[in-house]
């Protein structure tokens, strides 16, 4: 059966890419991003998922350290947030994918200087097998069902809505 896209939590890594707020003024949407991203990096702590943070590396946060990191586990699934979209984001997924990884792109956590190229990036990762959903989605596909005892944690992140990221 091939692989239909379920997240558990002892799969899943965290891989947040280059938010470095320097990119703020230049980012679409940069102050929406973040407030995702920080939704994310918390729920990494509530739910002990590992997260992997690169700032300024090649255009791909799977370099040989990181590769080295994650390839000692038996965790094959990547929630992949950040910027930008159609670099480092991009390159990274399929990087990823092509390593046999299953690559889950925040949509709603990512962005480009241009719209235009975060749109054309999503098209390109969609078509290399890698699946796009939001944040919301992933957090409560993790825990399964609100008998979860990390539930009520969780909806206390998701129960107010993000800034409308117009990022659609």
């Amino acid at each position: 059966m091939s692989d239909i896209g379920k997240l558990t939590m002892d799969d899943t890594y965290f891989f947040c890419c280059d938010m470095q707020e320097k990119f703020r003024g230049v980012i679409s949407q940069f102050k929406e991003i973040v407030v995702v991203v920080d939704r994310l990096l918390k729920a990494a702590k509530i739910l002990n998922i590992p997260v992997v943070v690169t700032e300024q590396t090649k255009f791909s946060m799977v370099v040989p350290e990181v590769y080295e990191k994650i390839s000692t586990t038996n965790r094959k699934s990547i929630v992949l947030f950040g910027i930008e979209a159609h670099v480092c984001v991009l390159q990274t997924a399929l990087d990823l994918r092509q390593k046999g990884y299953n690559v889950y792109v925040i949509a709603d956590a990512i962005s480009s200087r241009s719209r235009v190229d975060r749109l054309f990036a999503i098209e390109r990762m969609r078509q290399s097998g890698i699946f796009i959903t939001t944040y919301e989605s992933v957090l409560l596909g993790l825990i399964g069902d609100s008998k979860n005892a990390k539930f009520k944690d969780i909806q206390k992140l998701i129960l107010e809505l993000p800034p409308d990221s117009k990022l659609l």
